[in-house]
């Protein structure tokens, strides 16, 4: 018996590796009516076992149940693969909404502050150069890698969420803010991760509002804990925050507010370099410094946008 399971053994792998014939169901029709014989054809993924002498008219009846079985199973792959494609579709409908959602949210945010038009905009292109580059040089590679990129710069949209919060009156004022005022303008932060905590509680995914809150609560942190809201130092402020914070400054710099003419993209580089290790995390001062030009590329590129004039950016980040 050993002999012939050696031997069945070996053209049942030629039928199961053959892509022609390994669905086909295989029958074992045997003399052996011993328990032992009818477990080893089986063990070897045969469908059935039978036992001679047998009837012709059961051995087809039992030979077109199994084929009808095996019909039904591919018609359950299919099945399955259609309604697999439907899930994925209507995932990413969902995601497309939940993008378009933020877009609206954060466009009326931005709306608010009128010294601030095309802020969002820029912003996430500044912090994609950012985190590319990071990538590139290595910098807190794999913090980066574990992020999902889908939800990432979404969701930097809503880091001033906490601004519907403040009034138009501040956040529009021509001049300098005063200290009382500046205390309000602060709060903005902190507001913005209370909204966003009070979203989590309505979704068992929150995947993407994990990082708007880290981006919301973690931007106007300063390297050696002088921000705020909580004064947090160093590595403790979440990476999001501490690339967010680059990208914010630079674009408030180059861009003309109320109080404010806009700096050239070399006095804003300048300034931003100057915060290395008070206001910046050193590490990202040195990946911003590569990407420089790419910065001042963009931002005259942005400016001209606004003003209505054409052109594009040669090389993107």
């Amino acid at each position: 018996m050993e002999k012939h399971k050696k031997i069945i053994m070996a053209d049942d792998s030629l039928v199961k590796n053959n892509h022609a014939y390994r669905d086909i169901p295989v029958i074992f029709i045997s003399a052996m009516r011993d328990e032992q014989s009818e477990m080893q054809g089986l063990e070897l993924d045969a469908v059935d076992y039978i036992h001679k002498p047998y009837s012709s008219s059961l051995l087809l009846r039992r030979i077109e149940t199994h084929l009808s079985l095996i019909e039904h199973k591919r018609e359950l792959q299919i099945l399955n693969a259609a309604k697999q494609e439907k899930l994925i579709m209507e995932i990413e409908e969902v995601f497309n909404l939940q993008n378009t959602m933020l877009n609206v949210v954060a466009s009326m945010v931005a709306s608010l502050d009128d010294a601030t038009g095309g802020h969002i905009f820029r912003i996430q292109w500044y912090l994609k150069c950012l985190i590319d580059a990071s990538m590139d040089t290595g910098t807190y590679g794999d913090e980066i890698r574990s992020w999902d990129m889908d939800f990432v710069l979404p969701s930097s949209q809503l880091h001033d969420l906490g601004k519907i919060a403040i009034s138009d009156a501040i956040l529009n004022k021509a001049g300098n803010l005063t200290d009382s005022e500046f205390e309000i303008m602060k709060t903005h932060a902190q507001i913005g991760v209370q909204v966003i905590c009070r979203m989590e509680k309505g979704t068992t995914d929150s995947g993407f509002l994990r990082y708007a809150k880290n981006f919301a609560g973690t931007h106007h942190e300063k390297w050696d804990g002088s921000g705020y809201p909580n004064g947090l130092r160093g590595a403790d402020i979440p990476l999001e925050g501490r690339l967010m914070a680059i990208a914010d400054v630079y674009d408030a710099l180059v861009s003309a507010r109320p109080y404010k003419d806009p700096f050239s993209p070399e006095k804003a580089a300048e300034i931003i370099e100057a915060g290395c290790g008070t206001q910046f995390d050193p590490k990202l001062i040195d990946v911003f410094e590569t990407v420089i030009h790419e910065f001042a590329a963009f931002s005259d590129y942005a400016r001209g946008r606004a003003a209505g004039k054409t052109g594009s950016i040669l090389r993107h980040c």
